[in-house]
C-alpha cells in the first residue's frame, strides 16, 4: 500500500488557500532538502572514518606470547597438548583476516570445535631497517615460534602463509604434526588468475622499480592500488554507491567498517624478500619444482 503522508491541521489550512500553495511546497522541499543534507553529511563522515580513522584489530581476546622482529605471536585458549599455529597471510595485510569479527573468525571456529590452544602469526609492517630481509628471515622466525610453542605444532597456512608453512613442513618435518593449507599459492603456474597473468606479463624490472620507489620496501599502498585496479568499477564506483544506499543501515555499516579496517590498512614488505617471492616463487615456480632453497636446504 502507498505510504501515507503525515499532515497536520496547519498544513491543511495552508493547503486550502491557493495563495499559500507555494509556501507549502517550499516547506516540503526544505524538509526533503534537510534530510538529503543530513544523509550526505553522514555519508561523507563515514567515508572519512573508513579511509582515515579505522585500524585493524583482532576480534577475540588473546595474549601476545612473542614479540619478534617480523611478527607478534598471539595466543588464544589454554596451553596444553599440541598447539595449532595459524600462519596468517603475508601479502600486504594484517592477520585480522584470521580473526575477523564475531561470528566470522577462523580462530573462534577452531576454539568452538575442540581446538584448545591456538597461536597466530601477525606479521609486522616492514620498516626501513627491514628492507633487506629475505624469505629465510621469515622462515627462521616461524621456527622460533614453533620451538617456543613446544617444538611441534599443527600448522595451518593461509594464502601466502601457506607456502611459508609448506616450506617449514618440508624443511623441518619433525616440527609439524599436521599441515593444512587454505588458498595457498603453492603451484603458481596453476590456473590463469589475474595475479598470475600480471606477474608473468610484467618484467622483473617493473617490480624492482616499485621497490626502489618505496626506498627499498614494497609499500602496502602500492599493492593496494594494484588490487583495486584489477576491479576498478567495484572499488572506485560501486563501493561508494553501496555505502550511500545503506548509510542508515547499522548492520551494513558494521560489516563495511570491519572489512575496510582490514583492507584499507596495508602493511609494507621488505623489498628483497618481495622480489624473491615474485621471481623465485611466481615467475620460476621453484617451490613446486623442488628447486627452492630455504634455510640452506631444498
Amino acid at each position: 500500500m502507498p505510504t501515507k503522508l503525515s499532515v497536520n491541521s496547519a498544513d491543511l489550512a495552508l493547503a486550502s488557500v491557493p495563495a499559500f500553495w507555494p509556501v507549502a511546497m517550499a516547506a516540503a522541499l526544505f524538509e526533503q532538502g534537510t534530510e538529503l543534507y543530513a544523509k550526505n553529511l553522514k555519508f561523507f563522515e563515514e567515508e572519512i572514518k573508513i579511509n582515515e580513522d579505522l585500524r585493524p584489530s583482532l576480534a577475540t581476546p588473546n595474549r601476545v606470547r612473542l614479540d619478534l622482529r617480523t611478527m607478534l605471536l598471539h595466543e588464544y585458549g589454554t596451553p596444553g597438548g599440541t598447539t595449532t599455529l595459524v600462519d596468517a597471510p603475508h601479502a600486504g595485510h594484517t592477520a585480522m583476516i584470521a580473526d575477523y569479527r564475531d561470528g566470522q573468525s577462523l580462530i573462534q571456529t577452531l576454539l568452538a570445535n575442540g581446538v584448545d590452544h591456538i597461536a597466530l602469526t601477525d606479521w609486522k609492517s616492514a620498516t626501513d631497517d627491514m628492507k633487506d630481509l629475505e624469505i629465510d628471515n621469515y622462515l627462521a622466525e616461524v621456527v622460533v615460534a614453533i620451538d617456543d610453542l613446544g617444538g611441534r605444532v599443527n600448522l595451518v597456512g593461509l594464502c601466502q602463509g601457506g607456502w611459508v608453512s609448506a616450506m617449514i613442513a618440508a624443511r623441518f618435518p619433525g616440527k609439524v604434526n599436521s599441515l593444512v593449507l587454505a588458498g595457498a599459492p603453492i603451484d603458481t603456474d596453476a590456473g590463469n588468475g589475474p595475479i598470475t597473468r600480471m606477474v608473468h606479463a610484467s618484467p622483473s624490472s617493473f617490480y624492482e622499480e616499485l621497490v626502489a620507489l618505496g626506498g627499498g620496501l614494497m609499500k602496502g599502498k602500492f599493492m593496494l592500488q594494484g588490487w583495486k585496479n584489477m576491479h576498478p568499477e567495484q572499488h572506485y564506483v560501486q563501493d561508494q554507491i553501496d555505502l550511500y544506499e545503506h548509510i542508515d543501515d547499522p548492520a551494513y555499516i558494521a560489516k563495511e567498517e570491519a572489512f575496510e579496517s582490514w583492507y584499507e590498512n596495508p602493511i609494507d614488505l621488505p623489498g628483497r624478500g618481495y622480489l624473491q617471492v615474485i621471481n623465485q616463487l611466481f615467475k620460476e615456480n621453484r617451490l613446486t619444482k623442488g628447486e627452492f632453497v630455504g634455510l640452506a636446504a631444498n
